[in-house]
């Protein structure tokens, strides 16, 4: 988008009476009018110039998980300092920091090393030993792929929010991370201390964005802990809400309605993970048909 300015004498002159004009000034005495092409570029305009830019492997995933606008929803613009909850390589983090550019910053925030234990099966002792790594890992995996102009990346574990970061995020995303926090809530406060460290890295006013496998309000409170990956939004809002931040908007941007999971099914069900169907199955072929889960998409307010 263009726009022509001109300059402040121009408008002086625009503003005379032409009679007047006329006769105090000769052609010789006008001033030229400058004009100045400006480019505008918006953040949506960055934010699919960017999308566009990621592998094939990544945008075959944009119509399940639909990375502009759940961006936009949130009100994720360039420059801003964001923070990504169980932040990946592309999900979310590669995205922003691409997107954010060389005046904002990505920061990753992984589960706190106490949490990880309480999983169980794949988090063994000897996988949970390699994630204290985590931090260095995730910081040297984000920029092996950063180009010239994207924005620099940090990271810290829940738990242990270092003090220089209190206040400094615009934003933090907590995208398919709540449930693991909610089902751990009763073992040692773990979704408390989340939202802890949320409030204190925001700045006043910033927002809390969290998307999240949605469990149907009917079935029982048991099933809908975060255990079998779904969530109740009404726990999850009044849950956010009593740590003080306010909910600004709800939005179905991430809506599924053919996911009706039952109170024997768990999420990982679905693509991507397809982890109860083999290859090839009828199944298989009736879940990949749904997609992805159904799921909530809440924008909360820290309060000034």
């Amino acid at each position: 988008m263009k726009y022509f300015l001109m300059t402040a004498s121009a408008f002086a002159l625009i503003a005379c009476d032409n009679a007047d004009l006329a006769s105090t000034t000769s052609p010789a005495e006008t001033e030229v009018v400058e004009t100045v092409e400006v480019d505008i570029v918006s953040a949506e305009d960055t934010l699919d110039a960017v999308l566009a830019e990621q592998s094939d492997e990544t945008k075959a995933r944009y119509d399940q998980r639909h990375p502009k606008e759940t961006l936009m929803f949130f009100g994720v613009e360039p420059g801003m300092t964001v923070v990504d909850s169980l932040a990946g390589q592309v999900w979310y983090a590669g995205i922003l920091s691409d997107y954010l550019g060389a005046d904002g910053a990505v920061i990753g925030a992984d589960y706190s090393m106490d949490m990880w234990p309480l999983f169980g099966g794949f988090a063994t002792e000897e996988w949970i030993e390699n994630r204290r790594n985590w931090k260095t890992d995730f910081v040297n995996g984000v920029d092996e792929n950063r180009g010239e102009g994207d924005a620099p990346v940090s990271a810290f574990n829940f738990g242990s929010l270092p003090e220089e970061k209190h206040g400094s995020a615009d934003v933090v995303m907590m995208v398919r991370a709540a449930h693991h926090f909610n089902r751990f809530e009763d073992v040692s406060g773990f979704f408390t201390e989340a939202l802890t460290d949320a409030m204190n890295v925001l700045k006043p006013g910033g927002t809390l964005g969290v998307v999240q496998h949605r469990a149907p309000e009917g079935h029982a409170d048991e099933w809908a802990t975060g255990d079998n990956g779904y969530v109740k939004q009404s726990r999850i809002i009044s849950f956010i809400e009593s740590a003080g931040f306010e909910l600004v908007e709800a939005s179905e941007v991430n809506a599924n309605p053919q996911d009706q999971p039952s109170e024997e099914d768990i999420v990982w069900r679905l693509p991507p993970t397809l982890a109860t169907s083999e290859e090839g199955s009828e199944l298989r072929t009736q879940l990949e048909a749904i997609g992805e889960s159904d799921r909530m998409t809440l924008k909360f307010r820290k309060p000034e």
